[in-house]
């Protein structure tokens, strides 16, 4: 299992001018960076490319960023500026040698509501059209769409391995994995550990994130549990420490966070990697 970091700890946007982190990364300790791309017009992927490969860094996965107008359950606007902008990335992602776009790659994040069960049905059976044709797009690419349920506060689509792994199934494609996350599981499953046995050989990526946001190993969850089921399933993916603080305005506004979650930043990737390594080996 590589060990990762998301740049959003650090920046938001991501732009090719970020590449300057990659050296601090590097010299931490960790495998991969995963970037979130808001806006592919943001960095040149030759250049970033370039950044990483010099260092030694890999370029492990490309968070997609699923903003107002991005939405496979939308008006057939959203739709399509959704799959212009994913089918985007994942263009971007092969110019990165990046084998993986991950995250809610089915509907804009803040969309939660109560939705009757009729409706439900037909923004399902919308995503995975839309899924179905992004699939396609990316086996010819040779990507992998690694598929994030979300807590219930930030999405009412998918919450659950449970329908993550009724989702793939429903899309039917090689290219559509599943991408768990400590944080989002703390909050809608049962036991963390049963829901990674569960995914099996259809996880293909992993968020380490702590209960509140913080430091993988500063909290609650039951890391010991966690490590003991990825390694039962035989998970060789990257385990990517996905935290938000309140020095990167727009996205700590994005994921609510509204009070200093560790004392110093930094602590979130140095300390949490220490204890990932300890722990995943």
């Amino acid at each position: 299992m590589r060990l990762g970091i998301n740049s959003f700890l650090f920046v938001s946007p991501f732009t090719t001018e970020s590449t300057r982190l990659f050296s601090t990364f590097k010299k931490w300790g960790f495998d991969t960076v995963e970037i979130p791309i808001e806006d592919p017009s943001h960095i040149d992927p030759a250049q970033v490319k370039a950044a990483a490969d010099k260092l030694g860094l890999a370029i492990g996965s490309v968070c997609a960023c699923m903003g107002p107008g991005r939405d496979f359950r939308g008006t057939p606007e959203e739709q399509q500026t959704a799959m212009t902008y994913c089918t985007a990335i994942i263009d971007q992602a092969v110019a990165l040698g990046c084998p993986s776009v991950i995250g809610p790659v089915y509907s804009v994040v803040g969309k939660a509501d109560a939705v009757e069960p009729a409706q439900q049905k037909v923004e399902w059976d919308l995503v995975v059209k839309n899924l179905k044709e992004l699939a396609q797009y990316a086996e010819a690419k040779g990507v992998t769409i690694c598929i994030e349920p979300l807590n219930r506060f930030e999405t009412d689509f998918l919450n659950t391995c449970d329908r993550g792994l009724k989702l793939i199934r429903a899309v039917g494609s090689k290219a559509v994995k599943l991408h768990l996350d400590t944080f989002h599981m703390n909050i809608e499953e049962k036991n963390q550990a049963a829901a990674i046995r569960k995914a099996g050989k259809s996880l293909a990526h992993f968020h380490a994130c702590g209960s509140d946001r913080g430091t993988p190993g500063g909290d609650h969850i039951a890391w010991k549990e966690i490590a003991k089921a990825l390694k039962a399933v035989g998970y060789k993916g990257d385990v990517v420490i996905e935290s938000f603080t309140t020095d990167v305005k727009v996205i700590a506004r994005a994921a609510a966070i509204w009070r200093k979650i560790e004392p110093r930043r930094n602590d979130i990737a140095v300390k949490g990697l220490k204890f990932l390594r300890k722990t995943l080996r």
